[in-house]
């Protein structure tokens, strides 16, 4: 490219700031923080970003970890959502160090072609994409009424755009059977057997898997059922969590697992109670123009997309719900070589290596030449914004198919 096009200015801002981008991603890396809990990670967003001359907001949407950063103005403003929560245990296990400083640096490559082509660039800075839900949250709450399109890249394995595939949906909740305890030996006719409820509940869930699509998941565990073998408990939790294609068939998959506890209340003569521990996860439904106008960048940088066969896609995110709500793209970036898969310890230790490195700064090209194009190509651009006016008129981007349901 010339050196005076747009693509090379970017590019001349995220060489100026690869240093402070890398370190970022390093110091998220050595501090893994799980859900809401990310208070290291998102000061260190934060504060490179208020160095970057970005008007940043921390704390928004009553979540203490949540930020907006934003720069610039005009009629289209370009989202790029951070993600920084690590995994329990194994850390940034999923490479959200990597999310976040590359996101970062786009926001940072794209504001310094802000002005010439009249756009709006907003980080937001998500808690919680593991557990917790922090984009629905955020999206209920008005953090991205204001957003026209939202980006975000994933690390992986290899490059994946995912084509016409999508993520599935996913609902989480916990189901507490509650009973009357006894001694097992001397009086355990007058007990009513919380743990027996749990098993009962399980072999229903296992009865129902025969009935329900090849693409469906059902998986949980026994959080607490008893303490003591001469004591029947009156006490018994399992988390649970469903999965399936597409929102529309989530809800009534879910409805059916319920029903799986209540049956074995009614069957125990246990209570139950259930309740969602996060908001639903939406299928993700990735924007065309968006997705084919990152894919076509990637020859520019080295990569090329995998074919990824149909239905092969079984990860939930919270990007899902930002993409019900208005135009989005979530591809994976690959950090070549690479031979372990994320949630595990292994793709942990592969987060910090020159491979990642290098996946960083490339996704931090790519959304920036994404985020150039548009808002250089008129038509589309106009598009956009048009159909950002049309939400607005619709009373925004609050209603996400979570009303009514249990979040944090």
């Amino acid at each position: 490219m010339m050196d005076g096009t747009p693509y090379a200015r970017a590019d001349r801002a995220t060489a100026r700031w690869r240093d402070r981008l890398l370190a970022l991603s390093r110091a998220i890396h050595a501090e893994p923080e799980t859900a809401f809990a990310e208070h290291a990670a998102s000061a260190h967003v934060a504060d490179l970003l208020t160095d970057a001359g970005f008007a940043v907001e921390r704390g928004v949407c009553e979540l203490p970890t949540a930020l907006t950063a934003a720069y610039g103005e005009g009629d289209l403003t370009i989202g790029l959502c951070a993600e920084y929560d690590a995994l329990p245990e194994v850390g940034h296990a999923c490479g959200h160090n990597l999310i976040a400083a590359s996101a970062a640096g786009a926001a940072i490559a794209l504001a310094s072609v802000a002005g010439e082509l009249g756009f709006r660039v907003k980080l937001l800075g998500t808690p919680a994409e593991e557990h917790g839900g922090g984009k629905v949250l955020m999206l209920e709450r008005g953090a991205f009424d204001d957003v026209t399109v939202a980006m975000m890249v994933h690390p992986g394995p290899t490059d994946l755009t995912f084509g016409g595939d999508r993520t599935t949906a996913a609902a989480r909740f916990e189901a507490r059977f509650t009973g009357r305890t006894a001694h097992s030996a001397k009086s355990p006719h007058l007990a009513l057997n919380a743990g027996d409820a749990a098993v009962v509940a399980q072999v229903a869930v296992g009865l129902l898997r025969q009935q329900t699509t090849p693409d469906a998941r059902i998986s949980g565990f026994v959080r607490e059922a008893g303490r003591r073998t001469n004591m029947i408990p009156d006490l018994a939790v399992l988390e649970y969590e469903v999965r399936a294609a597409t929102a529309e068939e989530l809800a009534p998959l879910t409805d059916r697992v319920m029903d799986c506890f209540r049956g074995a209340a009614l069957a125990t003569g246990a209570d139950v109670g259930i309740g969602r521990t996060q908001p639903d996860y939406l299928d993700l439904r990735q924007d065309p123009w968006l997705l084919r106008t990152y894919e076509g960048h990637l020859a520019g940088v080295g990569r090329a997309a995998a074919p990824l066969p149909p239905g092969s896609v079984t990860a939930s995110t919270d990007m899902g719900n930002v993409s019900h709500a208005l135009p989005s793209i979530h591809p994976h970036i690959g950090v070549l070589g690479c031979e372990a898969t994320p949630h595990n310890a292994e793709f942990a230790d592969e987060m910090t290596t020159p491979a990642a490195d290098a996946a960083l700064l490339d996704a931090v090209t790519l959304l920036a030449r994404t985020g150039i194009d548009l808002a250089a190509d008129a038509g589309r651009r106009r598009h956009y914004v048009g159909l950002h006016r049309s939400r607005e008129r619709h009373g925004g981007l609050k209603d996400t198919g979570q009303e009514g349901r249990d979040g944090r």
